[in-house]
């Protein structure tokens, strides 16, 4: 079964960094483009961040660019969030997801993970 664990979750102070990690198991990781996903209370959940399975290619919602980084290790399964100049809005249940071939931020996704809690306290 495929299984998609994320950690580094927390408390941090605005203007702080977290790194969240992401680590997959079942799948064959490096055929699948890895994406962050956060959902805030009372709000829909909303695209952060994806990383292509071919290229590496990476896209960011307008409200973390230039602040978050996505990266990945294939030979770990593992896919990061580098969480730079956090902001109290920035507040939320973040999970991973995983499509298989996808291609641009509008990529189904086939596989989610649990979510880990990450609090931004000013």
């Amino acid at each position: 079964q495929v299984r998609l664990v994320e950690s580094g979750g927390g408390l941090a102070q605005a203007g702080g960094s977290l790194r969240l990690s992401c680590a997959a198991s079942g799948l064959t990781f490096s055929t699948y483009t890895m994406g962050w996903f956060r959902q805030a209370p009372g709000k829909e959940r909303e695209f952060v961040a994806q990383m292509s399975w071919d290229t590496g290619r990476t896209y960011y919602a307008d409200s973390v660019k230039d602040r978050f980084t996505i990266s990945r290790v294939n030979a770990l399964k593992t896919v990061y969030l580098q969480m730079n100049s956090l902001k109290v809005e920035d507040t939320a249940v973040y999970y991973c997801a995983a499509a298989r071939f996808g291609n641009g931020p509008g990529s189904e996704y086939d596989y989610w993970g649990q979510g880990t809690q990450v609090t931004v306290s000013s």
